[in-house]
């Protein structure tokens, strides 16, 4: 018996001792993604607070969803711990105020599915009530997290070029951008304005909005002011951001072009069309604006005021214009998207089936050239005019477009202008047109500014034959007279809109040009038999012929005119391009005007060096060639060659020569 009653008592020793002794750490491997995702993620990349807001909590024992869902408790309780560093507190209180306002966000109380029509009326107004009472919450947890943000940014002992390589700061920098982001969308749906208000409301809190840094904002109308974390746009295939401090959105200002209501018409003489407040309708400022903006306190002498008195300041800034701005006194570098207003500018306006629907004629609206603006004009910034091929429109510049804006160079020292036109339209209307709105494009721009002078034309295909005759002086009348016959002579001699298009003048505005994939002397792809069967159903727009009718005789009948179609001077666009037409004939030897410096970039699907069998598949070596040029460019590809890297960089080689020739730059 006492042998068993001593070995229970060693049994129990033993494993007293092995509780005693139970190891607490143990140590393993884990995957890096694992620890630089907890070292990184944070409430806005998952759904719990950061590892660094975490800790703090530890420290004080509370539980992480009980501060979250009460955050004003939590902080103050971690303002009465002196252990907490004000780094550690600013930050976790920061995050602990977002996180609330993520929550809020996603909750059914804070979406619109709860305002349903299909209620009483007295039920609509206890979900409305619900709906503002949650959105006002949100506004206020918002409010708060900017200011946590801001002191923790620039009101600790370190200043954030201290904390260079802290993640810590970099988490923070994006809390206070989102705060912003959402602030500004929050609002909207609060308070569903007209137009962007100069105040935005949050608890007790004001922010008035300051667009000293943004001239071109001052004193407009703003549709909309839209953060573009959120945007995602399948078409590009880069988007181009400039990392630094303030939160990236674009602004939307309102369409105010003329509305034609009805079938557009067409002006045959554009040049002496007196439109209303004299200015072409067809010429288009930017609407899609690339902006920045910050939240600073209008007083910041304690960390105190920052947190609970201050009124707040909402700066937009021109990320074309400023690269860097100045808090507390320091610079920091200007954070910006510079691709998302142009995304979003081809994305509402659908160019690519206007292009297609125009060449059949079923888009009126596209009878007249456009000319888009892509950025606020700029006085000391060259211009960029771009000219789209057959069947296609600006989308055709997406991946060139785009990294203007992505080379900080040539963002610095170019302002993109695009083209849209009707490629159904002759080839020598279409020049014609395009032409003027050129012409007035760059007679609202003053004469002692740089945008005046020195612009470069890049044209591809079709485009690049109209760039060609762009820059060249040329009085074809001659030749065109022989090309007619007696019954055509009696029609077009001597009717002033005919020698109009007839004898070309250069736009005066361009000193170089690209043409990329050109067909300057014709294809015979114009003439195969299923293009043939193409060029039977696209149409020269109605709009254009009855515009031309009525010039040339007030009494003869249309019908006379359409007889000449495909058999004189007036062709569809498609049919100029063949290397039989008359286009071709009267224009292939053109060349650009003496001085005007001009590169050739071409497509070879051939495999060959040969330049009697190179070809992009459409457009053959020996049509896009042009002598004089100064720099000819082979690269491998078809037609759409402007779409490749290869040519995005020999375009982007050009762009920066041009800078070096003027002075305006040195590598």
């Amino acid at each position: 018996m006492q042998h068993k009653t001593n070995k229970l008592l060693l049994a129990g020793l033993f494993s007293t001792l092995l509780l005693g002794g139970c190891q607490v750490v143990s140590v393993k491997n884990q995957s890096l993604n694992v620890t630089i995702a907890n070292e990184r993620d944070s409430i806005l990349s998952r759904s719990k607070l950061s590892e660094a807001s975490l800790n703090v909590l530890a420290m004080t024992g509370r539980e992480a969803k009980t501060c979250t869902e009460d955050p004003e408790k939590c902080v103050d309780e971690l303002k009465q711990i002196p252990q907490i560093q004000d780094e550690q507190r600013l930050s976790a209180a920061s995050e602990l105020y977002l996180a609330k306002a993520i929550a809020l966000e996603n909750s059914a109380e804070c979406k619109t599915s709860i305002l349903t029509k299909h209620t009483s009326e007295e039920h609509q107004k206890v979900q409305k009530d619900k709906y503002n009472k949650c959105l006002d919450q949100q506004l206020y947890m918002l409010d708060k997290s900017i200011r946590y943000s801001y002191a923790y940014m620039f009101k600790t002992k370190r200043g954030p070029q201290d904390r260079i390589f802290d993640n810590r700061q970099v988490q923070i920098r994006d809390f206070y951008n989102q705060g912003i982001a959402k602030l500004v969308s929050s609002y909207s749906a609060r308070f569903q304005p007209t137009e962007v208000a100069r105040q935005i409301t949050a608890g007790q809190s004001t922010y008035s909005i300051d667009y000293s840094h943004y001239p071109e904002l001052k004193g407009r109308k703003i549709e909309q002011l839209m953060s573009t974390y959120s945007l995602n746009f399948s078409g590009l295939r880069s988007i181009t951001r400039r990392d630094g401090f303030g939160s990236e959105f674009l602004v939307v200002l309102p369409d105010e072009a003329p509305k034609s209501g009805g079938k557009a018409k067409y002006i045959v003489d554009p040049a002496a069309y007196k439109y209303p407040q004299g200015l072409n309708p067809n010429i288009h400022q930017a609407r899609y604006l690339a902006a920045t903006l910050t939240a600073e306190p209008e007083s910041a002498s304690s960390v105190d005021e920052i947190l609970n008195h201050s009124a707040f300041q909402i700066k937009a800034y021109d990320p074309y214009k400023y690269e860097q701005l100045t808090v507390g006194g320091k610079e920091y570098p200007l954070a910006a998207n510079f691709s998302a207003p142009y995304g979003l500018w081809l994305a509402q306006n659908n160019l690519g089936k206007s292009a297609y629907l125009s060449l059949i004629d079923r888009d009126e609206q596209l009878t007249m050239p456009h000319l888009y603006m892509l950025e606020p004009y700029n006085p000391n910034k060259k211009v960029i005019v771009l000219v789209h091929g057959l069947a296609s429109s600006p989308e055709a510049w997406v991946r060139l477009t785009n990294d203007i804006m992505g080379d900080a160079v040539l963002r610095e020292h170019y302002q993109v202008w695009q083209v849209f036109y009707s490629t159904n339209m002759p080839i020598m209307e279409s020049r014609f047109q395009i032409h003027t709105i050129l012409t007035q494009a760059f007679g609202q721009v003053k004469n002692s500014t740089p945008a005046k002078n020195d612009a470069v034309l890049i044209g591809h295909s079709m485009g690049g034959i109209i760039a060609r005759l762009l820059v060249s002086n040329a009085d074809t009348t001659p030749q065109a007279l022989k090309m007619m016959n007696s019954r055509q002579l009696n029609r077009y001699k001597g009717v002033a809109v005919v020698k109009q298009r007839l004898v070309m003048k250069d736009v005066p505005n361009f000193s170089r040009a690209i043409f990329l994939a050109a067909p300057h002397r014709g294809t015979e792809f114009a003439d195969r038999w299923f293009t043939k069967a193409a060029r039977k159903i696209i149409k020269l727009p109605g709009a254009f012929l009855s515009a031309v009718a009525d010039v040339l005789t007030q009494e003869e009948d249309l019908k006379d005119l359409f007889k000449e179609i495909d058999l004189g001077l007036i062709q569809n666009g498609p049919s100029d391009l063949s290397h039989r037409s008359k286009f071709i004939a009267l224009t292939e030897d053109i060349q650009p005007k003496k001085g005007m410096k001009y590169h050739s970039i071409i497509g070879n699907a051939t495999g060959s060096d040969d330049p009697d069998i190179i070809s992009d598949d459409i457009v053959p070596y020996k049509s896009a060639h042009l002598d004089g040029a100064i720099s000819e460019k082979i690269l491998k590809g078809g037609h759409s060659i402007q779409e490749t890297p290869e040519a995005v960089l020999e375009l982007r080689r050009i762009l920066r020569l041009h800078l070096m020739d003027l002075g305006l730059y040195k590598p």
